[in-house]
């Protein structure tokens, strides 16, 4: 077993936030709209749905904000590396001036609801810099910078790059934002909660119904609402609409303690390997955050090696010791590069989704939240129609493209038998490690923990059927097809999947 890479596997931001503790739903309840995810997009639109005068309840599966949201970087930005001349390029200038213009609204959106709701998350402007260390980067950054500008967007081309190592120029965004992330989605939560509007926690929704009302169902309740939202990265009850227009992409973080003040900048590079950098002060430390290493989730990786690169790139390009967080989140990404916010499908009437927020979650899921917030109240919104979630769009890139699932049905159970995978039961399981194994036929997933204690559960991933696959670096269970992760115990961490895989009988040798 290859030794582990530094760092307490959790994120920096979960790891300073106190624990939320809303009851789970339990009695059948009706609300004008129901929300289907605790992170920012949910959250956000529910609350300004509950500002608009409706009543709203949302469902969270685990604890609110601990998804994408509490993995982020916490950057609130409208600069995403190159995303203008690459939008331009695909969908006209017009489209890369709403993307701009809806992701600048949602910067402000953010600092109003932090001054509003008095939400103690860090909230601090800062710029933002896509760098360039090679000839030919600086090119394309001198093309966004000149694009970006013309979109009406804060943006300047600069030589002076605030980083401690040399790089030929950036294009910068000024008036852009960092934040805690997880402690503002938690802000987002106190503010709905209350005034006949709900958050409930462990409460993964088991089923949808589209109609007069449009119903949500769990485990110990149901909600009836006139209009439903689904915001869980990869929609629930998707039926392969959306997993054939996005695909998860995998990234990774370490953050180390440093004797150094924040920056008050944020940068992102435009050369591989992909280098995301934050600093911040937070309760008398400061840290210094190093992202990247992204790759799409299905493809079989080394993830202890990407946290390795990363902490070396932190040691020896910012100066940083210590490592003492480090964690990976996935997110979905569009297929033709734009967010997909609107109805779930031509044929839904009442069920709307946000998805394929493309890494930036922060600004994209709060400008998704203001479009479905204007449509649900029946007001025209400037972005609705270059986020439309029932446009004409491509297919998932081939290159990105998760491998075939084995011919299950969406409705596989948690029983399901496997259809592929299995191998023989080994003998070498040691402490810490996990393997897929034959049980009496059924492909299970074993793991060992450090005190010898042994759990199994079944390898079927309960989304279509995958076989999962043992992650060491952070003791997962990870389907390599869409990308759902589940904890040694079998619990869902992160979907497509929604249901928990089932328990495994242990195998007979376990070494």
């Amino acid at each position: 077993m290859s030794e582990q890479p530094a760092g307490t596997f959790a994120s920096l931001w979960v790891a300073t936030s106190a624990s939320t503790g809303y009851a789970a739903l339990n009695a059948d309840l009706d609300v004008d709209v129901a929300v289907i995810g605790g992170g920012i997009a949910g959250l956000t639109a529910a609350l300004a749905l509950k500002r608009a005068g409706q009543t709203v309840a949302v469902l969270e599966a685990a604890r609110v904000g601990t998804g994408v949201t509490g993995n982020t970087t916490g950057k609130v930005t409208s600069l995403h590396r190159l995303a203008y001349t690459e939008l331009a390029g695909r969908h006209g200038v017009e489209a890369a001036r709403l993307y701009g213009e809806a992701n600048e609204a949602a910067i402000q959106h953010v600092a109003g609801t932090v001054a509003e709701e008095g939400i103690d998350c860090g909230f601090r402007r800062v710029s933002n810099y896509t760098y360039a260390e090679s000839e030919e980067a600086l090119a394309r950054v001198r093309e966004e910078a000149a694009l970006a500008g013309r979109l009406g967007l804060p943006a300047s081309f600069t030589t002076e790059v605030p980083l401690p190592f040399a790089v030929k120029g950036a294009v910068r965004f000024d008036g852009q934002a960092q934040i805690h992330a997880l402690r503002y989605v938690q802000g987002l939560a106190r503010a709905v909660d209350g005034d006949r509007s709900f958050v409930f926690e462990d409460s993964p929704a088991t089923g949808l119904r589209d109609g007069v009302p449009a119903v949500v169902d769990a485990e110990h309740g149901s909600i009836r609402a006139r209009e439903i939202i689904v915001a869980t990265n990869m929609p629930i009850e998707d039926k392969g609409i959306f997993d054939e227009r996005c695909y998860l992409h995998r990234s990774y973080i370490v953050a180390a303690r440093t004797a150094l003040p924040p920056l008050d900048s944020t940068f992102l590079s435009v050369d591989e390997p992909m280098r995301s950098i934050l600093t911040i002060d937070l309760d008398g430390a400061s840290y210094v955050l190093a992202g990247g290493e992204g790759h799409p989730a299905s493809e079989r990786t080394d993830s202890a090696e990407r946290y390795r690169r990363l902490s070396g790139f932190a040691r020896d390009r910012l100066g940083v010791d210590e490592i003492v967080y480090r964690w990976s989140t996935q997110d979905a990404m569009p297929a033709d590069g734009l967010p997909y916010v609107g109805l779930m499908s031509t044929d839904a009437r009442h069920i709307h989704v946000i998805t394929g927020l493309r890494k930036w979650g922060l600004t994209n899921g709060t400008a998704a939240a203001l479009v479905l917030r204007d449509t649900l109240c029946g007001r025209p919104n400037p972005w609705a129609a270059v986020f439309d979630s029932t446009r004409a769009s491509e297919s998932t890139p081939a290159a990105a493209a998760p491998d075939a699932a084995p011919a299950v049905t969406e409705d596989a159970t948690e029983t399901a038998p496997a259809s592929s995978g299995a191998v023989p039961i080994r003998s070498d399981l040691v402490r810490g490690a996990g393997s897929v194994v034959d049980v009496d036929g059924a492909t299970t997933a074993v793991y060992v923990g450090p005190t010898g204690n042994v759990s199994a559960v079944s390898a079927v991933c309960t989304h279509l059927g995958c076989t999962v696959e043992f992650n060491p670096a952070d003791v997962t269970w990870d389907c390599p097809c869409h990308g759902s992760r589940f904890s040694t115990d079998g619990t869902v961490i992160q979907g497509p999947a929604t249901r928990n895989l089932a328990a495994g009988a242990l195998p007979a040798d376990l070494g």
